[in-house]
């Protein structure tokens, strides 16, 4: 989870998940690989459960990292074996799968790359789960640290038992069965199913309310709520704030914005607000379509240590190299004032969304510089009974310029703790900001999707 000074602790998301990329489509397993210089002899005598996980992660650092480390990978390689002979020298070969977890977690951290990581079996379950849109046990709630507990919630995702017992944005959790409220408490009544009654203050007036953790959805999907904002000439006026809270959700987020877009154009909203705070990414296609409802055309490159490859996205279709590669159908544009939000919790293709319309110069964005892992891409390979993130690609413009690693924004506005005691008291400083800049936000001049009758 990527640390802020509002840091969120999702009740709908597992605990140690980093979610970034999509599982479908992506999980693979290399076999028939050479072995790494410098290990292979070893593994060749050596092939303990823990020595073939060690083995299957390196060659793939070696074989498929394409990212922006420096770091001697083959030296990398070398150190950590002798961590993990170490590890494993009275086991021999029994030593179990487990012991390598703390070793390769620790290389990957030593590789530099805050996209690349090690997944335990439990994260890897987690993750597909997250990424496919299955269920999980869960409230589905997310908190921000207020008074050194998560108690403030930020989102309640849909049909969800917070959603059923009727939890809101701003609410801040005080009690937990008439004791003071931790968040380890409410953890617990999440994993054991346990009925729990929260004492809780709405906008400063007190509230009580009683829900049990369910199996339930953790597809999490955009949603637009339409909010007044009146002018002299048009005091009906309102805008639309469209929220995304991942693009991780075994795919239809680019096809939600794009009929959320059109909804708002029906109903004649004035402006829209794009709010990615805390979006931690997901898929980079779901991403490229979704932003087209915004940006006519995006074009990038992808350099991977097998080569180039260009992508161009229009009118809700990615081409890779020419080829179709995820779409939308009856795409929207939208012409009219646009503002986007973010924090120091976007990141990854939330980061790609931004960059994409600052880019474009389609409308300020507006928060905290973002994450600072936006500039590539991953992909999830089976590693054991676990999995293996990996940086296998990076990003550049036509020109060759390169992706930020953050998104600076271009209005600053820093999210602290005094703007969480707002949202307690009903008032969203950020979105309030978002509000006033598009007064002068620009706008387009037709819309190229629009068919004239």
């Amino acid at each position: 989870m990527t640390s802020s000074p509002l840091p969120v602790a999702p009740l709908s998301a597992p605990l140690h998940a980093r979610p970034r990329v999509p599982w479908r489509g992506a999980r693979r397993l290399l076999l028939g690989a050479a072995l790494l210089s410098g290990a292979g002899a070893h593994a060749a005598t050596v092939s303990s459960p823990a020595q073939e996980l060690f083995m299957r992660v390196n060659i793939l650092i070696q074989q498929q990292y394409g990212g922006l480390s420096t770091v001697d990978r083959a030296a990398l390689t070398r150190e950590y074996q002798e961590r993990l002979d170490a590890v494993c020298a009275a086991d021999g070969p029994d030593c179990p799968e487990s012991r390598a977890y703390p070793v390769v977690t620790a290389e990957l951290t030593a590789l530099g790359d805050d996209h690349s990581y090690f997944m335990t079996p439990d994260d890897l379950k987690d993750f597909i789960s997250r990424a496919t849109g299955g269920t999980r046990r869960q409230f589905g709630v997310k908190l921000a640290s207020l008074d050194g507990e998560n108690r403030v919630v930020t989102e309640v995702v849909p049909g969800s038992a917070a959603d059923a017992a009727g939890l809101k944005r701003g609410d801040l959790l005080l009690t937990l069965n008439g004791k003071p409220y931790t968040y380890a408490g409410l953890r617990s009544a999440r994993d054991s199913g346990t009925p729990i009654t929260l004492g809780l203050t709405r906008v400063g007036q007190p509230l009580t309310l009683t829900l049990t953790s369910s199996e339930s959805s953790t597809e999490e999907l955009p949603l637009v709520q339409y909010v007044p904002a009146p002018t002299a000439t048009n005091p009906q006026a309102e805008v639309a704030v469209l929220r995304i809270p991942t693009f991780l959700s075994g795919g239809g987020v680019a096809q939600r914005v794009h009929d959320l877009v059109g909804e708002a154009q029906t109903r004649g909203a004035a402006g829209m607000i794009v709010d990615l705070r805390g979006d931690p990414g997901g898929s980079l296609s779901e991403c490229d379509s979704a932003v087209s409802a915004f940006v006519p055309t995006v074009t990038r490159l992808a350099r991977s240590a097998g080569g180039n490859s260009r992508t161009v996205v229009s009118r809700g279709t990615r081409l890779e190299d020419g080829m179709p590669s995820g779409g939308v159908r009856r795409p929207h544009l939208w012409t009219g004032p646009l503002a986007v939000l973010v924090d120091q919790g976007s990141a990854s293709c939330s980061e790609f969304f931004a960059y994409e319309v600052q880019y474009a110069g389609r409308g300020p964005i507006i928060g905290e510089a973002t994450a600072g892992v936006g500039n590539t891409a991953t992909r999830v390979f089976d590693a054991g009974k676990g999995g293996l993130q990996l940086t296998i690609l990076n990003y550049a413009k036509p020109d060759g310029t390169p992706y930020p690693i953050h998104v600076t924004p271009d209005k600053t506005f820093a999210q602290g703790e005094a703007q969480l005691r707002d949202l307690t008291q009903g008032k969203d400083d950020l979105l309030q900001e978002g509000l006033k800049a598009l007064n002068s936000a620009p706008v387009l001049g037709s819309d190229p999707y629009r068919q004239e009758p």
